[in-house]
């Protein structure tokens, strides 16, 4: 027998749950399927207290109007609170509103590997931990990186680091050198970017990007 597809996953986390909404089909499929779990199959999640909600949408790109359509069916329920809906396609469009002359790479970073570029990269691909990658200017990984990143090598403070999944090593900007990952703060490594403000590297989430000329 065919084993049936879920385009929606629930997952329990530390603090809540994770929605994974399918990439590879309609957005009606997934929206279907979404209302039958939380009106059918997954009741039981829907009583006693406020259980936030992390949506990872893949690589798929949605509208406002799907996204508000998404936060209307699960915050009909009234202990479901979204705290984020997240794209891994919305992350490379934040960074290209940002920059420019934007050279794409696409790879992977072992173990003992260094790759060193110039001006601002957005790489497809892994850094492995014992990797590195380094650039004049700033680096986007679409993926995982898990080693060290060096953005701004020659010394542009305005350089950021942005990744799919940020759990490095060591992040440097410039010369400035970032605190360790478990000090950042953040439950999730999804996501996120590193940028110089006031002379300390901060780490905030990707869809925070557009704001970085507020910030400095």
């Amino acid at each position: 027998m065919t084993a049936v597809k879920h385009h929606v996953m629930i997952k329990g986390v530390k603090d809540g749950l994770v929605f994974l909404l399918d990439d590879t089909c309609e957005f009606a499929e997934v929206i279907q399927e979404l209302k039958h779990k939380l009106e059918k199959t997954h009741q039981k999640i829907l009583t006693g207290p406020i259980i936030h909600v992390y949506v990872k949408l893949g690589s798929r790109l949605i509208s406002d109007e799907e996204k508000d359509l998404i936060r209307d069916i699960i915050g009909q329920k009234g202990n479901l609170l979204i705290q984020s809906i997240e794209s891994l396609a919305a992350a490379p469009s934040a960074l290209v509103a940002s920059m420019t002359d934007i050279r794409l790479v696409k790879g992977m970073v072992r173990s003992g590997q260094t790759m060193l570029k110039e001006g601002n990269i957005l790489f497809l691909g892994d850094v492995n931990p014992g990797g590195e990658i380094i650039s004049s200017g700033s680096i986007y990984v679409m993926g995982s990186l898990r080693g060290m990143a060096h953005a701004g090598v020659d010394g542009d403070e305005t350089a950021v680091i942005a990744a799919s999944h940020l759990r490095p090593t060591q992040l440097r900007i410039a010369s400035i050198i970032s605190r360790p990952p478990d000090e950042w703060g953040i439950n999730e490594a999804f996501m996120e970017f590193a940028y110089i403000k006031n002379g300390k590297m901060e780490i905030d989430k990707i869809h925070h990007l557009h704001k970085l000329d507020l910030m400095q």
